[in-house]
C-alpha cells in the first residue's frame, strides 16, 4: 500500500506553504478563493484525507502565534515580548518567540520556520535591512503586524503600531529647557535609522523653536557608548549641560561615565533617557526618562492581533500610542 499523502505533499503540489493548506482545512476567510481552489485541487489529486482527530490533539490550545523580536537582550524589547505573550496566553494562544539579533537573514529563516509550523499570525519587531521575509508572510496569507519599527511600507498588508516617539523627544527637551539647561545634546542612536530620526525629531523641533543649535552625537544604543561619550563631554565639551538620550541604555552608560568623571547629575549636567525601563527608578541618581509603557503596548498589540484573527477586521494601517515624561533626580537635581 502506498504512503498516505500529508499536508506537506499537498502544499508542494499546490505550490503554497504548509500553513496555507492548514488555513484552507480550517475554512479560514483569510485565504483567497483562487488559492483555496488550488489547494483543494491538489488534495483531490493526492486523495488527501484530513485527520481532524489528530489535528485536535496537536492543537489543544486555540492557536499558535509567532513573535519575532529584533533584540531580546534589550530590556525594552524583552518587556514588550513578555507582555504580548501573556496577552496571547490569556486568550488560549501559545506563543513561539524568536530573537533575530538584528539579522535580516536570520529573520527570514525564523519566519519560514514559524510558517512551516503553522502559526495563525505573526507579530514582528523587524530587523532593518532585507525585508523579503514579509513576502513569505504575504504568500502564507496569515495576519501580520509590524510593531515599534516599520520596515515594510505595505501597511495595508502589514499594519504598523508603535509609540509617539516624536512627542517623547519634545517632552524631554522642553523639560530640560524649563529646568534651565542652555546647551542640550541628543545622544546615541545609529545615524539615519528611522527609529533614531523619530526620537530625534521632537528634540530638533524644540531646539529650533528656542533658536538653539542642535548638538547630535550618534552611536550604538549601548551602555558602553554612553559611558565613553560622558567621559568625552566632561573632558572636551564643558559647555554642554544637558542631554536627551536615544535610549535608557545610553543614559545609564552616561550616568556611569559622569560618576567616573565626578560630574554631578541633576546639577552640573541634566540627563533624560528614553523608554523608562525598570532600572531607571533603581539607580542613583534616579534617571528621568520618557515612559513608553511597554507592558501596556505589548498587551495592546496582542489584543489587536487577536481581534484581527477572531473577526477578520484588519487594524488601521498605522497608529501610535501616547508617551509621557517621568522626571527624576538626573534632571531635577536635589529636591527640597
Amino acid at each position: 500500500m502506498g504512503r498516505r499523502a500529508t499536508i506537506r505533499d499537498v502544499a508542494r503540489r499546490a505550490g503554497v506553504s504548509k500553513s496555507t493548506v492548514s488555513l484552507v482545512l480550517q475554512d479560514s476567510p483569510l485565504v483567497r478563493d483562487s488559492t483555496r481552489a488550488q489547494v483543494e485541487a491538489a488534495m483531490a489529486e493526492l486523495d488527501y484525507v484530513y485527520n481532524r482527530a489528530a489535528a485536535g490533539l496537536r492543537g489543544a490550545a486555540k492557536g499558535l502565534v509567532g513573535l519575532v523580536i529584533n533584540d531580546l537582550r534589550n530590556p525594552f524589547f524583552t518587556e514588550f515580548a513578555a507582555s504580548a505573550q501573556m496577552g496571547f496566553a490569556e486568550r488560549g494562544f501559545a506563543t513561539v518567540i524568536a530573537n533575530t539579533d538584528e539579522d535580516p537573514v536570520l529573520q527570514a529563516q525564523v519566519i519560514d520556520s514559524m510558517i512551516e509550523h503553522g502559526v495563525s499570525a505573526i507579530v514582528i519587531s523587524p530587523a532593518y535591512g532585507d525585508a523579503t521575509g514579509f513576502d513569505r508572510i504575504a504568500r502564507a496569507a496569515i495576519p501580520c503586524m509590524q510593531v515599534l519599527r516599520r520596515v515594510d511600507p505595505r501597511t495595508e498588508l502589514f499594519p504598523f503600531a508603535s509609540l509617539d516617539y516624536g512627542e517623547g523627544g519634545r517632552l524631554a527637551t522642553r523639560h530640560l529647557v524649563e529646568a534651565g539647561a542652555r546647551n542640550i545634546a541628543f545622544v546615541g542612536g545609529l545615524e539615519d535609522r528611522p527609529i533614531t530620526l523619530e526620537r530625534m525629531a521632537g528634540y530638533a523641533d524644540v531646539m529650533a523653536a528656542e533658536g538653539r543649535a542642535p548638538r547630535v552625537f550618534p552611536g550604538r544604543p549601548s551602555r558602553g557608548f554612553g559611558r565613553e561619550l560622558a567621559l568625552e563631554l566632561a573632558r572636551a565639551h564643558p559647555e554642554i549641560d544637558a542631554a536627551v538620550c536615544f535610549s535608557d541604555l545610553v543614559a545609564l552608560g552616561m550616568l556611569s561615565g559622569f560618576a567616573e568623571a565626578g560630574v554631578a547629575l541633576g546639577e552640573t549636567f541634566r540627563l533624560v533617557g528614553f523608554d523608562d525601563i525598570e532600572e531607571c527608578s533603581l539607580v542613583f541618581p534616579q534617571l528621568s526618562s520618557v515612559r513608553c509603557d511597554t507592558a501596556r503596548f505589548g498587551r495592546d498589540a496582542a489584543a489587536t492581533l487577536l481581534d484581527w484573527i477572531d473577526t477578520g477586521r484588519r487594524p488601521p494601517d498605522s497608529r501610535r500610542l501616547p508617551v509621557e515624561l517621568v522626571a527624576r533626580r538626573s534632571s531635577l537635581g536635589v529636591t527640597r
